[in-house]
């Protein structure tokens, strides 16, 4: 059930015989769940669905909500060939390949996030940047989806913007700051001459919060906003008041673009958003 290098379970016996053409996302947050299927046959994303809480929730609350949603969402009413489980939260951190050592989760997180003796800490590989995304999972929540589905996988939220962000940028030669907008939260993505220079993620409620911690880093990466490229991704578009107060300080904002090649029964509000969940089954 794991992802990479973390050992793959093996299925339920229900499910080994009723394989489909389906394959499902699920993005968990505490701020709310989303979920995408994938018609593998016809590489058909063939619905996407969002559930936003009001407020953030507990991992033990998020569960009992993830389990309305399959009993409640008709989308979710069927067999999956594989399932994806991509978590969204501030408890990950990148270290070097070099500098790692399997043997030290723990360690690696305590400084920036609180983590309890308890959680269980995993890790993504990066290759890309030759890096490693040390997270805590939920683990009610793996034990829920092994439970009713067998085998699946599961990556920090980190790990799939970085890596497709890092893909579309191989071959730049400029400095570009990727702000991925979700729900009372972004994360800022910084790359230079192809390479990762910063990567943070911040909670917001209001669009002042949002361009304090968007200035701070750029003063703090000693950016020019006169000649800086930063490129929106997310659920943001050009009438957003984040977009607008970020254009009175940033010269240069575009919006990027998710660079799949899915057909769509219905397609997303548009080409940037829901960046994360759609690559996550690549």
């Amino acid at each position: 059930m794991e992802t990479g290098q973390k050992p793959m379970a093996t299925a339920n016996n229900s499910n080994i015989t009723n394989l489909t053409n389906q394959d499902l996302s699920i993005q968990i947050s505490l701020n709310g769940l989303s979920f995408c299927g994938l018609h593998t046959k016809t590489n058909t994303i063939t619905f996407i669905k969002h559930v936003v809480l009001e407020k953030k929730t507990t991992p033990i609350q998020i569960l009992d909500k993830l389990k309305h949603c399959f009993n409640t969402i008709n989308e979710l009413q069927r067999s999956f060939n594989q399932v994806n489980v991509v978590y969204v939260n501030e408890l990950a951190t990148l270290v070097p390949k070099a500098l790692f050592d399997e043997n030290h989760l723990a360690d690696y997180l305590k400084f920036n996030s609180k983590i309890l003796k308890s959680d269980f800490v995993t890790y993504d590989t990066l290759d890309i940047n030759n890096s490693v995304n040390v997270y805590v999972p939920y683990v009610n929540t793996n034990n829920y989806i092994y439970d009713k589905f067998g085998s699946f996988s599961y990556k920090h939220y980190a790990t799939v913007l970085i890596d497709n962000i890092l893909t579309a940028e191989a071959n730049s030669n400029q400095t570009k700051m990727y702000v991925h907008v979700g729900h009372a939260h972004f994360e800022i993505v910084v790359v230079t001459l192809g390479k990762l220079q910063f990567y943070n993620t911040f909670e917001f409620l209001t669009k002042e919060d949002f361009i304090y911690y968007l200035l701070f880093t750029v003063e703090q990466l000693a950016l020019n906003p006169e000649t800086l490229q930063l490129v929106f991704l997310g659920n943001i578009h050009q009438d957003d008041m984040l977009y607008n107060i970020a254009y009175k300080y940033i010269r240069h904002v575009s919006f990027g673009h998710r660079k799949d090649d899915y057909s769509y029964v219905e397609r997303p509000k548009t080409a940037y958003s829901d960046f994360v969940l759609i690559h996550s089954f690549s």
